[in-house]
């Protein structure tokens, strides 16, 4: 381009992008700087962004392929080291730094990452103690969650079965690191629960690098760790290692082995602590027969016991006591009852017709009526008379009226 040409503004952008794309040392190089104006497009996933330092400033853009594979979340005051080339940007004119990839500087990305993440779940109560549920005494059935290559799944089975062989292992195989590997885990939690499969999950994997555990440091696994309805150990690598997955579990172990340990009771340790409450119980039920014993003894040296015929004298003579009062009492109230009969049956006697009768009395009746006035017979009629001992008919000669009743008339006639 000879430079008495006249070009537009379209041809001079065009051709300054072209020398600096001929530039061998703006197409691969390191910028180190901090980040300002920091703008993350959610949709189309570029990142953009200006890099700084004490004096001057320089555009920046990081297209989603190469975003997708950071490690951390970049912010504005943050001191990374960007590597990528510098390019025109011909709609403007506006030469930039074209990133493909980034590294916090003097923090690993992996770290940087690691504590971001532990940061925005702790505000979100993720890992509050509160929420933790506790592991069951005596399960049932243990769920495992690992690689099924590894060392760990052995480790787990062999320490299972030699504590607590009656708990079923229900064993869900899965990566334990790479790009599939979260996926797989969440995948696995979340079936385990929709069928119910276990009492209590375990979640883990041998050691490794940062890299290695980086699957149990996806927010994706620690979310559906926490919304785990069954309880959740999480065992990942060594003593020392930590990831986001052992704060969001209901327990963390530090191995593992330690993991299968905490899941399931010792069957040594259960035996020994059911042997040793038979021989409270049998001791207990020893001393309560011992002291009834000597109750017993106790009451048989008492003199009613030794002698019962002592126990039952007392009361067999007051019944005999009894019984005589009564005999007496019973003869008394029916003498008393035979003389009262008698002294009524003395004066129905005196009332009785038949006595009368026997006095020399006799008894007149007209056709089975008893005769009670001569105004009920007339001359002629035949009359029955009882006597002490029979009757006899007789036939009215003469009625009469007695004298006292002859007078009782005379003084009714003459009115006075």
């Amino acid at each position: 381009m000879q430079p008495s040409l006249k070009v537009t503004v379209s041809q001079l952008n065009t051709y300054i992008r072209s020398r600096m794309e001929e530039d061998p040392a703006l197409q691969s190089l390191f910028v180190v700087g901090e980040i300002s104006n920091f703008t993350d497009h959610y949709r189309s996933g570029h990142l953009y962004l200006s890099l700084k330092d004490e004096k001057s400033v320089i555009r920046a853009v990081m297209f989603a392929q190469y975003a997708r594979r950071l490690r951390f979340r970049p912010e504005d005051g943050m001191k990374v080291i960007a590597r990528g080339h510098v390019g025109v940007y011909e709609a403007n004119g506006q030469y930039q730094l074209y990133i493909e990839d980034m590294q916090p500087d003097g923090l690993g990305a992996l770290n940087l990452a690691f504590e971001q993440l532990k940061q925005k779940l702790e505000k979100e109560g993720l890992f509050a103690q509160e929420r933790k549920k506790p592991l069951p005494k005596y399960p049932e059935r243990i769920g495992v969650i690992t690689s099924p290559t590894g060392a760990a799944v052995q480790d787990i089975t062999t320490i299972l079965a030699r504590r607590f062989p009656l708990a079923e292992i229900v064993f869900c195989p899965v990566l334990v690191q790479g790009e599939g590997a979260a996926p797989q885990i969440v995948k696995a939690l979340e079936e385990m629960n929709r069928r119910q499969a276990a009492d209590v999950i375990i979640l883990g994997r041998g050691g490794g690098s940062l890299e290695d555990l980086w699957a149990f440091n996806e927010e994706s696994v620690a979310r559906a760790v926490a919304a785990s309805q069954i309880p959740v150990i999480s065992a990942v690598g060594h003593e020392t290692d930590f990831t986001i997955c052992d704060f969001a579990a209901d327990c963390r172990a530090a191995t593992p082995s330690a993991a299968a340990e905490l899941a399931v009771p010792d069957q040594l340790a259960l035996k020994a602590f059911l042997l040793s409450v038979e021989g409270s119980l049998v001791r207990q039920v020893l001393g309560i027969l011992e002291r009834s014993r000597q109750r017993l003894d106790e009451l048989v040296g008492r003199s009613p016991l030794m002698q019962p015929q002592k126990l039952f004298g007392e009361p067999a003579n007051r019944l005999q006591q009894l019984q005589e009062a009564l005999e007496r009492a019973a003869r008394g109230a029916v003498s008393e009852k035979r003389h009262a009969f008698s002294l009524q049956a003395e004066k129905l006697q005196a009332l009785s017709p038949l006595a009368v009768l026997g006095r020399g009395y006799s008894i007149a009746e007209k056709e089975g009526a008893l005769l009670k006035s001569v105004k009920e017979v007339l001359p002629g009629d035949t009359i029955r008379a009882h006597l002490r001992d029979g009757y006899m008919d007789c036939t009215v000669q003469k009625k009469a009226f007695s004298k006292a009743v002859q007078k009782r008339k005379g003084r009714t006639e003459n009115g006075s």
